[in-house]
C-alpha cells in the first residue's frame, strides 16, 4: 500500500516508516504538521494516511481536523488516527456519513502485530477503534441516554460491531453462537429504529455504528 505518515515526532515517524516498509508498504511522504499532511495527500493520493491527532502549531487537534478535511475531499483514502490519549472531539464529524476506512488507536498499540493488521483492514475499508475509545463513548452514551433503549449485551455487541467485527467474530469474542449474535444485531436495528429501506445488512451495520459514535456530543 501507499501510505502517508503525519507525526511531528521525527524519530517515531521514522520508526513507523521502517516498520511499514519492512512489510512491503511504500511510504510516499513523511510530514510533521497538518498543512504538510493535506499537501502530501493531495500530491500523492495514498491508500492510507496514518495521522497523529496532536500536531503543530498548537499540538491540540490539528491532526484530527486535517483528517476531517481529508475525509471530505478524498473519500477513498483510509484514515488511521494515532494518539497518546483518548480524544473524541471531531470524531462524529469524521464519521458523519460512513465509518468505513476509519481507525483510531493509541500509540502504545503501534509496536504490536495488531497495528499492522489494523493498517490492512482500514485500507480495505473496514473500521477499527481502540477499546479505550469505545469505552469512553459507551460510558458517555449511557450517561446521556443516547442508547438507552439497548440492553447491556446489545451495547456490547454494538461496540464490537464498531470495531469492524463480523457476526462470527463477535460470537467468538463473547463465547456465544452466531445465531445469538444475529438475534442481538436484529434487536439493535429495531431498537435504533433504522429505516427498512437501508441498502442491505452491511449498510444497516454502518448506520448502527454511526448512531453509536454520534450519540456523544463531540
Amino acid at each position: 500500500m501507499r501510505i502517508v505518515l503525519a507525526d511531528d515526532e521525527r524519530l517515531f515517524r521514522a520508526a513507523l516508516a521502517a516498520l511499514l516498509e519492512s512489510r512491503g508498504h511504500r511510504v510516499t511522504a513523511q510530514v510533521g504538521d497538518a498543512d504538510a499532511l493535506r499537501a502530501a495527500v493531495a500530491r500523492t493520493v495514498p491508500d492510507l494516511a496514518v495521522i497523529d491527532i496532536r500536531m503543530p502549531p498548537t499540538k491540540r487537534l490539528e491532526g484530527l481536523q486535517a483528517a476531517v478535511d481529508i475525509r471530505k475531499s478524498h473519500r477513498g483514502i483510509g484514515l488511521l488516527l494515532l494518539s497518546q490519549s483518548v480524544q473524541v472531539t471531531h470524531l462524529a464529524e469524521l464519521t458523519a456519513s460512513d465509518v468505513r476506512g476509519v481507525g483510531y488507536l493509541l500509540k502504545e498499540r503501534v509496536a504490536d502485530e495488531h497495528f499492522l493488521d489494523t493498517v490492512g483492514r482500514i485500507a480495505d475499508g473496514e473500521c477499527e477503534f481502540d477499546q479505550e475509545v469505545l469505552g469512553l463513548l459507551l460510558n458517555a452514551t449511557r450517561r446521556r441516554g443516547g442508547l438507552a433503549g439497548l440492553s447491556r449485551r446489545e451495547l456490547e455487541v454494538l461496540g464490537l460491531m464498531a470495531q469492524g467485527l463480523t457476526n462470527p467474530a463477535i460470537a467468538d469474542q463473547l463465547v456465544v453462537t452466531v445465531k445469538t449474535v444475529e438475534t442481538h444485531v436484529g434487536s439493535i436495528f429495531r431498537r435504533l429504529d433504522l429505516p427498512d429501506e437501508s441498502e442491505g445488512e452491511y449498510h444497516r451495520r454502518v448506520l448502527a455504528v454511526l448512531t453509536y459514535l454520534q450519540s456523544r456530543d463531540c
